[in-house]
């Protein structure tokens, strides 16, 4: 398991894996289960060492675990890795509903002086 000195290294870890499309990618790909590294670079037309730089900064990032199984390294899905992240944005995704929801309110209210006003 990956250690981090703060909660801001894991998130800075965690968005900076997700930033790249490839990586999403991986990580949508292991949604459906273990894969080894020449799995995973067939549908992207990589190669193996292009494919393992990715993965490494999943594994950083503590989204993914790579195990050994003889000469065999599966790959898996971590999905706690993606949970401190979820929380984050929960919490600013909270913080837009109130203020959409303040921001219709407000837009009722000017409606309904408008229509009170002939307008």
């Amino acid at each position: 398991m990956v250690k981090y000195d703060t909660e801001s290294d894991r998130l800075n870890n965690t968005f900076s894996a997700l930033a790249d499309p490839t990586r999403r990618k991986i990580l949508l790909y292991l949604v459906s289960g273990e894969a080894t590294v020449k799995e995973l670079a067939e549908p992207f037309n990589m190669s193996l060492p292009g494919i393992s730089k990715h993965l490494k900064v999943l594994e950083k990032a503590g989204l993914i675990e790579r195990g050994r199984e003889a000469q065999w390294r599966p790959c898996k899905i971590r999905p706690e890795g993606l949970k401190e992240a979820s929380g984050w944005l929960d919490h600013y995704r909270h913080f837009w509903e109130e203020s959409l929801d303040r921001l219709d309110a407000y837009l009722q209210q000017l409606q309904g002086k408008n229509l009170e006003s002939g307008k």
